[in-house]
């Protein structure tokens, strides 16, 4: 346990590093985490607290917003919190469900109506003089999504916007700090929302500003210094973005104390496992390469279900990075790249998430271990991550990585994963990528790789029949990957993509596009 002292220390620092906060309250919105999203890119720091957990009141919380909901709020199991403690002392803008839950509490009147709207709206009626809505323009395009609408209001509530089809699109009540919006401004079809979060929370809340990736590296750095100390701290790198800047914060703060595991679970793309065990030592950690490849095939051999195959994944890691890191004498804590999506998943309001990311949680590490747990990027989105890692100088490349899963080619591989398989796959992939890099449309896909199928298909090669595999290229257009869409790639281009892998992949004579979108559909296939 840490001392008395060092305890008083971490709370000072702590105090010291408190921002002025927003709080988001969720009822349950898809889009909840993406309101928080847009209120960080204002440098402004928030958190999303579920709807029965409303914090006590501090001096940094600055202003409270309330989300949408899939909930009517005329359900009779509707979220309903107390907000007496909130409301009348802090600013409140209520979106969706939130300003349509103020407008029942406040003795209004919310019913199912035949002024129904989904999709794009005009607020064809805007009283652009109230804070809220300044520097917008009359007849601004908003996103709605809603059967229910306010029908009657309180006398103290003043309509400060309307559409063709409903009257209250957003309200103001008198002499309250308080808003309702009918519309979801954070989304990005509602082409001024971004101004209208900014009018709430700089000039209504009077936030200024100071959540910014220079601060956050200052800040985080000192706290590790201060909780970690002359203590040694093991991590597991997979050469994604988050375990790529947490290992930098912590070699930052801790430096040649901080020792790093990289396994090669034979599931990597090609080359992959030289060239970033290459990238790492350039960039001073303390890392230690592992080919456990045969290893993980054999414990691979004869699995074909999916979730049987992640299963052995997980396990054989645990179990390799555990025997490395018990090769580290005197090891206190095990750094790990939980990002905020992942803490927000487990105390949401649909109760803790069945299944927590292997690459994250390190399919039950922490207990296996016994260590303290250190997570750097906790308090961070994944668009945040890029940017703090931008401001610790880690290279384009290595920040602009596509996503690649846990278990690797191990779901790409769709049945039995096998070393021939994996051959072709590595093969095939690799093509793909380095065309899309030459082309320059790397950066323009949020995530693109190559899928074996368990199929053959005839085909025909100079004069011979072949019966050989099919491969599927993916692409896809994201921010966060809970929703995607297919990249629309030139024709062209998926051409000559398809030729090369054909004349240069022995054991491919066809290859199919995904046209699929998320949803219905995944990203990955498994």
């Amino acid at each position: 346990m840490p001392s008395v002292f060092l305890q008083a220390k971490i709370k000072n620092l702590i105090l010291s590093f408190m921002h002025e906060t927003i709080i988001i309250l969720d009822f349950g919105s898809q889009y909840t985490q993406l309101i928080a999203r847009r209120i960080r890119e204002l440098n402004i720091y928030c958190e999303i607290h579920p709807y029965n957990k409303i914090p006590d009141p501090a001096p940094t919380i600055k202003g409270v917003i309330l989300s949408g909901s899939p909930y009517s709020v005329r359900d009779e199991n509707s979220p309903a919190p107390d907000l007496s403690a909130l409301r009348g002392k802090l600013p409140l803008l209520g979106i969706c469900y939130g300003a349509q839950y103020l407008a029942k509490i406040s003795g209004g009147s919310v019913e199912a109506s035949s002024m129904r709207e989904y999709g794009r709206a005009h607020l064809d009626t805007m009283d652009l003089n109230n804070p809220l809505l300044q520097g917008l323009n009359q007849g601004s395009q908003v996103w709605m999504s809603h059967g229910d609408s306010i029908l009657q209001w309180p006398s103290n509530f003043k309509i400060i916007a309307s559409t063709a089809t409903i009257p209250v699109a957003a309200f103001a009540i008198d002499n309250e700090p308080t808003w309702g919006i009918q519309f979801h401004p954070e989304v990005y079809h509602s082409t001024e929302g971004h101004k209208l979060l900014e009018n709430f929370v700089v000039n209504i809340c009077g936030c200024t500003r100071d959540w910014t990736p220079a601060s956050f590296v200052d800040e985080t750095v000192a706290y590790l210094q201060a909780q970690i100390r002359f203590d040694k701290v093991v991590m597991g790198l997979s050469g994604g973005v988050d375990s790529t800047v947490a290992a930098t914060l912590l070699h930052k703060a801790i430096g040649k104390n901080l020792y790093c595991i990289f396994v090669d679970n034979g599931l990597l793309r090609k080359n992959e496992f030289e060239s970033v065990l290459e990238s790492y030592r350039g960039m001073g950690l303390n890392v230690k390469g592992i080919d456990a490849t045969a290893r993980f095939l054999q414990a691979l051999k004869g699995l074909s279900d999916p979730e049987a195959k992640r299963k052995a994944i997980g396990r054989t890691f645990i179990e390799v990075f555990d025997e490395e890191a018990h090769k580290i004498s005197d090891v206190k804590w095990l750094g790990q790249g939980t990002i905020y999506p992942d803490v927000i998943e487990s105390v949401s309001v649909n109760g803790p998430s069945a299944t927590i990311k292997s690459h994250h949680n390190v399919g039950g590490l922490p207990e296996i271990m016994q260590l303290k747990v250190v997570e750097p990027l906790r308090s961070l989105f994944k668009d945040e991550v890029r940017r703090v890692g931008k401001s610790l100088g880690i290279s384009p490349e290595l920040l602009g990585r596509h996503p690649f899963p846990g278990p690797g080619l191990g779901i790409r591989v769709i049945g039995e994963v096998t070393p021939d398989k994996l051959e072709i796959l590595r093969e095939a992939d690799a093509i793909f990528i380095e065309r899309l890099k030459r082309q320059g449309l790397y950066d323009k896909v949020w995530q693109a790789f190559v899928v074996l199928l368990p199929v053959q298909a005839v085909g025909v090669m100079g004069d011979e029949r072949t019966y050989e595999n099919v491969v599927a290229l993916r692409a896809v257009g994201s921010t966060d990957g809970m929703t995607a869409d297919w990249s629309h790639l030139p024709y062209d281009f998926l051409a000559e993509v398809s030729n090369e892998i054909i004349n240069r992949v022995k054991g491919v004579n066809r290859v199919v596009y995904d046209i699929s979108s998320k949803p219905p559909a995944t990203i990955e296939w498994e």
